[in-house]
């Protein structure tokens, strides 16, 4: 329970189901302090429903697995997805593994996702790409889980939870996912909770007001360079200077530069212009004008790759999926190529297996920044309205 809205209720849908509830909330790293009301709005909504309360202290963890991986990930020059890796390590590592040495049989969150177990086997058609002749292959078996978009598509946060397992999904109950968020609230004041109309928290939960820019400083060392306009023929100009190539992403609008064609500082610049490049060893940014080809990417490969249902393969597929590589994006049709190499230690001569992975889109896609989590899916047609099927997810490799 985060002493939120979505927490609160789902908390209250499942002990007006019959199940024994209780109340956690995680106490994790926070800059600005505005973390204690939170806990506090936690334990108000559990006095409310009349459920016991208690404070799992994993500051020191989430300090170590989610900041450091992010001020490292901006280190590198890549921009990393904290609330990814807090639900890998955080929200279903190390609260489901206390959660249930304690005795509990599920933990439950108040994720904008539905979880659907298949009583039956089903296949996906995978296509051979030597002969392009369609393999029917068996997907899942029965017993296994599956993800789907939520009913408000506005809230859906299937994009944050493709790292999951399912001997972790096994475990888990997303009692929210059925409702919009103007239900929710509805049913939070039914509840009797006073947080009906809490906020949503924005950004990255654990900076609160601070901004990120401003956070990364104390860790790594501002330095001015130079921002070069990408001029379309392979040919750039300087027009201006930014702070330090680290702090800046791939898409990025406003980078605060001084604009030499205008003389101002910002925003005033007659054409919008976006970050389309960085080089962390010559400390430099590329912008491209809107429009240009430099913003887009037709394919890209990944790197740590989840699949909910893990594909027996021994040569090369090809799936059809519907992707997206930024949250909230629209979901775009896309090939996961999936082919496996055998790379020889030259120490030991052994063959090692390695599975590579790249995902080509259908048409190319805008701002692609490596490090962000790349999300499949597959279109569902089935009697339970499920919208959308989750398969995986990887990192964007560099």
């Amino acid at each position: 329970m985060s002493g939120g809205v979505d927490s609160s209720v789902a908390a209250a849908l499942l002990k007006k189901r019959g199940f024994d509830v209780v109340g956690i909330h995680m106490r994790c790293y926070n800059v600005d302090g505005c973390a204690e009301q939170d806990v506090e709005d936690a334990r108000r909504a559990a006095e409310v429903l009349g459920i016991p309360f208690y404070v799992f202290d994993f500051e020191k963890d989430y300090k170590n697995k989610v900041v450091n991986y992010m001020i490292d990930g901006y280190r590198k020059g890549i921009t990393p997805n904290p609330d990814v890796m807090c639900n890998k390590e955080i929200k279903f590592g190390l609260f489901l593994k206390k959660s249930l040495e304690m005795g509990a049989d599920y933990v439950a969150t108040g994720h904008y996702v539905r979880l659907r177990r298949v009583i039956s086997n089903s296949q996906l058609v995978i296509r051979n790409s030597k002969n392009q002749l369609p393999i029917t292959h068996a997907y899942r078996q029965a017993g296994n889980y599956q993800l789907q978009v939520a009913c408000d598509l506005n809230k859906d946060q299937s994009y944050f939870l493709w790292t999951l397992t399912q001997e972790q999904l096994k475990h888990c109950l997303f009692p929210i996912g059925e409702y919009t968020k103007p239900r929710v609230r509805a049913l939070a004041r039914k509840f009797g909770l006073f947080n009906a109309d809490k906020k949503d928290s924005q950004g990255i939960c654990f900076l609160g007001r601070v901004r990120l820019d401003d956070f990364l400083s104390k860790y790594i060392k501002p330095k001015v360079g130079q921002v070069r306009l990408a001029l379309g023929d392979n040919s750039y100009k300087t027009i201006g200077e930014h702070r330090g190539a680290h702090f800046y992403t791939i898409g990025q609008r406003h980078v605060g530069i001084m604009n030499q064609e205008s003389g101002i500082k910002g925003r005033g610049q007659i054409k919008p212009r976006y970050v389309v490049a960085k080089n962390i060893k010559t400390n430099t940014l590329v912008m491209a004008s809107d429009g240009d080809p430099a913003l887009y990417t037709k394919e890209i490969e990944l790197t740590d790759v989840n699949l909910f249902n893990p594909i027996i393969h021994n040569s090369k597929f090809i799936i059809p999926v519907l992707a997206r590589v930024r949250y909230r994006q629209p979901l775009v049709k896309a090939k996961l190529v999936i082919s496996n190499q055998q790379l020889v230690n030259r120490k030991s001569k052994n063959q090692l297996p390695i599975t590579n992975y790249q995902l080509l889109f259908s048409k190319p896609i805008k701002f692609v920044a490596p490090g962000q989590s790349a999300v499949f899916y597959r279109a569902r047609r089935s009697l339970d309205g499920g919208g959308y099927e989750l398969l995986g997810g990887g990192i964007i490799k560099s």
